[in-house]
C-alpha cells in the first residue's frame, strides 16, 4: 500500500476534502498529494496548485511525485454549471482527456473519476433506475457526465486504462460546505436546523432524490479503487444507493431532534433539474460486483450530522 503515490485532483470541494484525509489515513501523510486550483485555507500535507485543463502542468505533478493513481473530483456541479454551460462542458471534459491519456500513455496506473445520477433524465424511470436504462440528460451538468462515462469505458476498453467510477447519488456531509448541486439542500437543512430553527427550502416538499451520507460515498469509492480488477466489471460507471427521501422527510427527522424545527418552500430553477432526475437507485451489480453496501439510513444520518455539527 505504501508505495502508492495518489493524487486527488479538487481537493478542496466536498469530497475532496474528507477523501483526501480518509486517503492520508490508509495510506500514509507523504503518500497523497492534495491539488485545487487555488491554496488550501489551513496548510496540512504536501499540496500542489494545479489547474486540471493545464496538460503540461498536470505532466509536471505526475513526474514530481512518482503519481500512480489519481483521483480527479474537479468539476462543475449541476446548479454552477447551469449558469455557465461551455466552462463546465471545458471543465469537466478536457480535465477527463488529460487524466486518460496520461494513464494511457502509461505515466499513472490507476484513474477514479466521479459521475452522477445527472446522467439519467426525465425519459429515465424514477423508481430503482436500474444500471443500464435510458439516459437523456437535459443539464450540461448531465450531459458531460455521460460522455466522461462513455470516454472512460473506451479507454478501458481500447487502451487497457484502469479507469474506475460511481455515479454518486446526492452526497451529504459535515466537514465542507456543498459545491452548488441540487441536493445541497440536505446539506443546507441541517446547518439552519441548528442556527435558526428554521428552513426555507428551494425544492417543494415531494421531491423525493437518492441521497447518500459522505462516511458511506467515501467508503464506496475507496472500496471500488481497492477492488481486485476482475471484480470492477463496469467501466463506465456503477449505479451506488445510501437512501431516498423528500425535503419533508428528512425535516420530520430533524424534529426528532429538535422539535421546534420548520421548514417552508420556495422552489427555484433546481426544481426542474430535481425533477428530471431518479427518486431511487438500484446497486445491485455494485453490491454483487465488489461488496458495495451503505451502513447509514435517514434516522442514523440525521444523528450523526447534528451531533458533529453541534460539535462544530
Amino acid at each position: 500500500m505504501a508505495t502508492e503515490k495518489i493524487l486527488v485532483i479538487g481537493s478542496q470541494g466536498q469530497i475532496g476534502l474528507e477523501l483526501t484525509q480518509e486517503l492520508r489515513t490508509i495510506f500514509g501523510e507523504n503518500n497523497v498529494i492534495a491539488s485545487d486550483v487555488k491554496l488550501p485555507e489551513i496548510d496540512n500535507g504536501l499540496f500542489e496548485i494545479l489547474d486540471v485543463m493545464d496538460k503540461n502542468r498536470l505532466n509536471e505533478v505526475f513526474k514530481k511525485h512518482g503519481v500512480t493513481q489519481v483521483y480527479l473530483l474537479a468539476a462543475l456541479l449541476s446548479a454552477t454549471a447551469e449558469k455557465n454551460p461551455r466552462f463546465a462542458w471545458d471543465l469537466n471534459m478536457e480535465g477527463l482527456f488529460n487524466v486518460l491519456n496520461a494513464a494511457k500513455e502509461g505515466i499513472i496506473k490507476k484513474v477514479y473519476w466521479p459521475s452522477s445520477i445527472a446522467v439519467f433524465g426525465p425519459t429515465t424511470p424514477k423508481q430503482q433506475t436500474p444500471q443500464y436504462t435510458v439516459m437523456e440528460p437535459n443539464t450540461i451538468y448531465g450531459i458531460s457526465k455521460l460522455a466522461g462515462e462513455r470516454y472512460c469505458e473506451y479507454y478501458h476498453q481500447k487502451f487497457g486504462v484502469d479507469v474506475r467510477s460511481i455515479r454518486y447519488p446526492g452526497l451529504i456531509g459535515y466537514k465542507s460546505a456543498p459545491g452548488g448541486g441540487t441536493t445541497d439542500y440536505a446539506v443546507h437543512i441541517y446547518h439552519e436546523a441548528i442556527k435558526n430553527k428554521a428552513y426555507t427550502s428551494f425544492l417543494n416538499a415531494e421531491t423525493e432524490l437518492p441521497m447518500m451520507y459522505m462516511p458511506d460515498a467515501l467508503q464506496a469509492t475507496i472500496g471500488l479503487m481497492e477492488a481486485a480488477a476482475d471484480k470492477v466489471k463496469i467501466r463506465s460507471s456503477y449505479n451506488v444507493a445510501g437512501m431516498s427521501f423528500n425535503p419533508e422527510q428528512i425535516a420530520a427527522a430533524i424534529r426528532k431532534h429538535i422539535p421546534e424545527f420548520k421548514i417552508d418552500y420556495n422552489p427555484d430553477f433546481r426544481q426542474a433539474i430535481a425533477d428530471s432526475w431518479p427518486q431511487s437507485i438500484n446497486d445491485s451489480f455494485a453490491k454483487e460486483h465488489w461488496g458495495w453496501q451503505p451502513k447509514f439510513n435517514l434516522e442514523t444520518m440525521t444523528e450523526d450530522m447534528l451531533n458533529n455539527l453541534k460539535g462544530h
